[in-house]
């Protein structure tokens, strides 16, 4: 029965992951929670997100606190607490914190799996890493081709 995936979570609670996520990262329902149909993340933007597509995902961002910046089709969005943005599936986008503390967004994909994806590249450690720390995109996107997932350039500063 669909009432049995009730979930309520309180303030500053989120869903247990198969590994622990960084600090900043907190999934609120999981792709397995909604039979595959979203998943929900709240996220702070710590890092920048260079250019990626979701080939399977829609992807919803609503700003929570802070301000950040989509790059969407060769225009930057600057986005302020409660402005958010759909970003189609199929189409390249990029994301950058512009404030400080970092901005907080809530993060919706549909269908689900970016949970998953993330729990995944996190498990993965240091096997996605340049020498300097920085993630390494090509290895990343050899985790991200199961979610229908790419970056479309080099690497990505973890700081």
């Amino acid at each position: 029965m669909s009432a049995d995936r009730f979930i309520l979570l309180k303030h500053g609670e989120t869903r247990q992951t198969r590994i622990p996520l960084p600090p900043g990262f907190g999934v609120k329902v999981a792709t397995d929670d909604s039979e595959g149909r979203l998943a929900v993340l709240e996220n702070r933007l710590d890092v920048d997100i260079p250019p990626h597509v979701h080939e399977l995902m829609d992807e919803f961002v609503y700003v929570l606190e802070g301000e950040m910046e989509i790059d969407f089709q060769g225009t930057t969005h600057r986005l302020t607490p409660g402005m958010c943005a759909l970003l189609p599936h199929g189409i390249p986008h990029a994301m950058r914190n512009a404030s400080q503390p970092p901005a907080r967004a809530l993060q919706i994909s549909t269908p689900g799996g970016w949970d998953q994806f993330m729990e995944d590249l996190f498990a993965a450690g240091p096997a996605v890493r340049t020498a300097e720390g920085a993630m390494d995109l090509e290895k990343v996107n050899v985790i991200g081709e199961r979610y229908g997932m790419r970056y479309t350039k080099g690497t990505m500063a973890l700081d």
